[in-house]
């Protein structure tokens, strides 16, 4: 009897240790995959995807010349477009939106077409420059109904 107490503990401690491995496996695969549209010779676009990455999202990269008609096709606004577009989830993620954004979107699930960090905020997420002090921007929700504000982030932190 003592033996099969210790091979239950045993057992258990195992599955803890397991657990605790697989937990953040477990959080990355709930993510979608971000399939992420870009112009070959833009190299804030791969900083941006490597964001996602860290973030626990799984990427893929396409790469275009034809980034106006992408845009186009998946409703982007001239006004709130910016230097890539990626989609997941149903949505249209166009620029540099943190992370922490796209999940909040994911997790509340608006009726929207997506969410958009027009132009390239110096301090958002891929596009960090050494030595300059980051901008504030808004995130911003769009789609049928207009656009709104959706967050505001100094740099890669909400503010």
């Amino acid at each position: 009897m003592n033996n099969a107490f210790a091979w239950t503990r045993r057992a258990f401690i195992a599955g803890l240790a397991g657990a605790a491995v697989a937990a953040p496996l477990r959080a990355a695969e709930g993510l979608p995959k971000v399939v992420v549209t870009k112009d070959p010779n833009c190299g804030c676009c791969s900083g941006w995807a490597d964001h996602l990455k860290q973030a626990g999202f799984q990427v893929e990269v396409v790469e275009t010349t034809e980034m106006n008609r992408v845009k186009t096709r998946l409703g982007v606004p001239q006004a709130l477009a910016s230097c890539h577009t990626g989609e997941v989830g149903g949505y249209v993620i166009e620029g540099h939106v943190p992370a922490p954004s796209i999940k909040r979107l994911l997790a509340e699930r608006h009726q929207a077409v997506g969410l958009a960090v027009p132009g390239m905020p110096v301090g958002s997420p891929g596009m960090e420059v050494e030595g300059m002090e980051p901008d504030t921007y808004e995130v911003i929700l769009f789609g049928p109904s207009g656009q709104r504000s959706f967050a505001r982030y100094r740099g890669r932190q909400e503010a």
